[in-house]
């Protein structure tokens, strides 16, 4: 693409301060979620000292915390895991809604890079495969993308 700008980055944890955000609930799988997510800080370069953990009790509480750290201004990225599972009312609904929308407004605002591991899943085996060690995680997921969109925010603020 001659003559176009392109703005990309990598995912580089070195020198950065990361949250994480993790729920409670549905504990087996979150922390199958959190572990990737935390060894993929580490493995990029983020010191322990350097990842501050807040548990919240479920889903629906990851935004208020999530919100209240990124005003801190003490971080540059932050990293949410948690699950939802779909169970006999509309209470799945609101709840996977009520998080991906507080977590979809927090990274608009630009001031640091989210990423975003909640699982909506309608079985416990759906879960359990996407926060696997084994398989596809996506709380590595998420760790890649706050740490990506940390790299890339400021660069988008230059000329």
């Amino acid at each position: 693409m001659p003559g176009v700008r392109i703005l990309e980055a990598k995912p580089v944890g070195k020198g950065r301060r990361v949250a994480v955000v993790a729920s409670r609930w549905n504990r087996p799988v979150v922390d199958g979620l959190l572990s990737g997510a935390l060894k993929t800080l580490k493995r990029r370069g983020v010191k322990d000292a350097d990842i501050t953990l807040v548990r919240v009790p479920g889903a629906f509480e990851i935004p208020a915390a999530a919100r209240r750290l990124a005003s801190s201004g003490r971080f540059q990225a932050l990293v949410a895991v948690g699950c939802v599972l779909e169970g006999e009312t509309p209470h799945f609904a609101l709840v996977t809604e009520a998080c991906a929308r507080g977590m979809a407004a927090l990274a608009a605002e630009g001031r640091l890079g989210v990423g975003y591991g909640v699982l909506s899943c309608h079985t416990a085996r759906q879960a359990a495969a996407r926060s696997s060690p084994r398989g596809t995680n996506r709380g590595v997921e998420a760790a890649e993308a706050a740490l990506e969109m940390a790299a890339l925010l400021p660069l988008l603020d230059r000329r």
